[in-house]
């Protein structure tokens, strides 16, 4: 029951951590059509960030279906309840002082509102990678555009289901377009600013 429940206040707040680590957390959202090249994308600015003596995790689609999440379908409800999840984990890593990068589909506005909620607006940046359907589609790396067009997997984003583009996110990264060594490089500088104490 809801009513039994009874955080606990600790000793070492957000703030505590914040001090230790010398930066402020943030969750740098990437969102976008499977193919984009969303995870190569936060793998580079993580690595870069890294480099630089910042303190991060980066979280991918793929690689939490494989344990936290393994337990839910592809769904409408379960797609939802997957990214209400990362929202969660995403406010623990931020709590813990931690820069987060996430690369999730996330189609739909409704649930990255839900995400910007959860953690806070100002501690949110989304990143629409934007890239177009028949490029993802060439790209393939993993088959599920043919598979979908085939019919083999339901309500595949693009092609069953739809993609809402942010209306007004916090960067736009072309990655049929641009360099993936200029584009890492854009964010790092555009969030520097901001996760800089």
């Amino acid at each position: 029951m809801q009513e039994d429940i009874h955080p606990t206040e600790f000793k070492v707040s957000q703030a505590i951590r914040v001090q230790s680590l010398g930066q402020r957390p943030r969750l740098l959202w990437f969102t976008g059509l499977s193919g984009s090249g969303k995870s190569t994308l936060a793998n580079g600015v993580e690595y870069a960030l890294h480099q630089m003596g910042f303190h991060t995790y980066l979280l991918d689609g793929d690689n939490i279906r494989t344990g936290l999440n393994k337990d839910l379908t592809f769904s409408e409800t379960d797609r939802v309840e997957n990214i209400r999840r990362i929202g969660e984990v995403s406010r623990l890593m931020l709590d813990a002082g931690l820069i987060v990068l996430s690369a999730f589909i996330s189609p739909f506005i409704s649930d990255r509102e839900i995400i910007k909620n959860l953690v806070g607006a100002e501690n949110y940046l989304e990143v629409f990678v934007d890239c177009p359907l028949e490029v993802c589609e060439q790209r393939d790396v993993k088959g599920l555009y043919q598979k979908a067009r085939k019919g083999l997997i339901k309500d595949f984003t693009g092609i069953g289901s739809p993609y809402e583009a942010p209306p007004n996110p916090f960067m736009v990264i072309k990655t049929a377009e641009d360099q993936l060594e200029d584009s890492i490089k854009n964010i790092v500088q555009a969030i520097q600013p901001i996760i800089n104490r």
